[in-house]
């Protein structure tokens, strides 16, 4: 059991050997999904999100609502690297905050585009993790974080270079695009869309805001008021306010940030509009025509489907990673980074998919309007790669983290039998580096076992829930949560065991049900030895010294 009641110094040490929010330290990090209301089958608003940084470990963190007495004040420190930056004024009470949701099912994401390097505030108070949890203890909903988070950086500075957020409650989406000012001058530039409540929105560390739609109401749009002034006072911009792009702009588009970034987009996009094929150009740099900003899908979705849209690896397309040379005689997606390289004056590039080996934890946020507020929404958790994890469903009104998730149980360079992070990594490690596609096989099968166990939990919860009052819900379901997660990793612990016994040494033993089989003398039962494939073989028949 953790509780985080101290924002410092405990939160550093939570943060630092813990899964919060380090993708500024790996360039084209992290990924976010996210779907209106009327855009899914039960109502409620999804976004999903990767934290992906090979300097994070994945855990996670309640902070408690607390009451403040008059004159307190909240320490900043940067969330990259654990710098004390400042301090400022606390309010009166702050809201429980389960990983990236608070008690009201305000839930925040982010991706960094970095965007123009010179504009990042090393003098400013608040970097874009801070921004993130600073909203979250003092925002109801999307659009109070939004004021929150822009008067923040206006008063304070933002030491961060440029951010997309995903804000979210039960009602609204909203896209948060900001950069800052450079040395010396305080606040930020900022573009910010609601998401269409029939639409879904994606953004993967490449600034994805265009045009503006100055003449729309503050329903649909907020902006900075120096946004356009200011891009032409740096000399990034001399059109017309109706010609302005904010991504344009701030974060001009690259080789990497279309094959790196805005590809993650496009394969989400694809697999709910079958018009998005024709954007393939795009995302290879041979095109400039843009992706839209949102679609309508063709079908609703549902959390289960933002699970799975998380796992995506580019399958079926012509950049996918579980395919080429490079995939290897069992097409496993490893990739040793970096992701780009050069043979003389040409560059390389791996394509870089949703779910990646570097993910430190990864979450799915599904909040309802028609909760019982008993229990909130869902915050499903997982952590290290979405393609190998399973996701754990945290409530909002939980109060507790189970050991196998705490953020003093283990650390990136301290290994813990009992931390799901150290567990699930085995298991992923051993299919990167074993018969990936085998494995994953595997995997799949037991990943699609517990999505389903812990989906009909959920159902059951809200279910049940008006039948109880708030505080026996708050102590049941974070209980029985803890019990669960706990129980996920004992048997992902096993499975761990289970494929190395499967697999040992290349060759795979027969077995039913996770049961191995067995001769009447107790001997492995026909040990079977597949081989490589015959597609590998004359790959690698030139490289062998012996023909006969």
């Amino acid at each position: 059991m953790y509780f985080d009641i101290n924002p410092m110094p405990m939160r550093i040490k939570s943060f630092l050997c813990s899964a919060l929010l380090l993708c500024f330290m790996d360039v084209f990090s992290c990924t976010n999904f996210m779907a209106g209301r009327d855009a899914t089958v039960d109502g409620s608003t999804l976004i999903s999100y990767a934290a992906d940084s090979y300097s994070l470990y994945g855990s996670l963190t309640i902070t408690p609502a607390r009451d403040h007495k008059d004159g307190s004040k909240r320490k900043v420190y940067d969330w990259d690297t654990g710098k004390y930056l400042g301090e400022i004024p606390q309010v009166a009470h702050t809201y429980r905050v389960v990983g990236n949701m608070n008690e009201h099912q305000l839930t925040i994401g982010e991706t960094t585009f970095t965007g123009r390097e010179e504009l990042q505030d090393t003098t400013g108070i608040i970097d874009y993790g801070s921004l993130i949890y600073i909203a979250l203890e003092r925002a109801k909903t999307a659009r109070e974080a939004i004021k929150v988070m822009t008067n923040l950086v206006a008063k304070y500075g933002y030491n961060s270079t440029g951010e997309s957020f995903t804000i979210a409650d039960p009602n609204e989406i909203w896209l948060l695009e900001l950069i800052g000012k450079g040395v010396g001058r305080k606040g930020a530039v900022w573009a910010a869309v609601r998401i269409p409540d029939n639409a879904v929105c994606a953004h993967a560390n490449q600034a994805r805001i265009r045009h503006i739609d100055f003449k729309a109401g503050k329903d649909h749009w907020l902006y900075s008021k120096d946004v356009v002034s200011f891009a032409r006072e740096k000399g990034y911009y001399s059109g017309s306010d109706a010609d302005f792009s904010f991504a344009d702009a701030y974060c001009p588009l690259d080789f990497g940030g279309a094959y790196v970034c805005e590809a993650r987009v496009w394969s989400f996009f694809r697999k709910l509009n079958d018009d998005m094929d024709r954007y393939l150009p795009y995302v290879m740099f041979q095109t400039k025509e843009p992706m839209p900003l949102w679609i309508v899908p063709d079908r609703k979705v549902s959390a289960q489907d933002f699970k799975e849209f998380m796992r995506d690896q580019y399958e079926g397309t012509p950049l996918d990673i579980t395919q080429g040379l490079g995939a290897g005689p069992h097409h496993s997606k490893m990739r040793e980074t970096p992701l780009s390289f050069k043979i003389g004056e040409q560059k390389y590039w791996y394509a870089r998919p949703i779910a990646t080996q570097q993910t430190g934890w990864s979450f799915v946020a599904q909040m309802r309007a028609d909760a019982p507020k008993q229990v909130g929404g869902v915050f499903w958790f997982g952590v290290d790669d979405a393609s190998c994890s399973v996701l754990v469903p945290f409530f909002s009104c939980c109060t507790t983290v189970p050991q196998c998730f705490a953020p003093d149980n283990g650390s990136l360079t301290e290994y813990s039998p009992t931390s799901a992070f150290w567990t699930f990594n085995r298991v992923a490690n051993f299919a990167y580096f074993h018969r990936y596609d085998s494995v994953m096989n595997d995997i799949r099968k037991y990943q699609t076992t517990w999505d389903k166990h812990f989906n009909d939990y959920v159902a059951d919860v809200y279910a049940k829930a008006e039948d109880m009052s708030m505080k026996k819900a708050q102590k049941k379901v974070s209980k029985e949560v803890a019990i669960m997660a706990e129980e996920l990793h004992s048997f992902w612990s096993d499975f761990a065991n289970f494929l190395l016994v499967k697999y040992l040494d290349g060759a795979v033993k027969r077995e039913n049900n996770g049961v191995f089989l067995t001769t009447p003398q107790g001997m492995a039962d026909s040990i079977q030895r597949p081989g490589v494939g015959a597609y590998w073989y004359p790959i690698i028949a030139p490289t062998e010294p012996g023909k006969e």
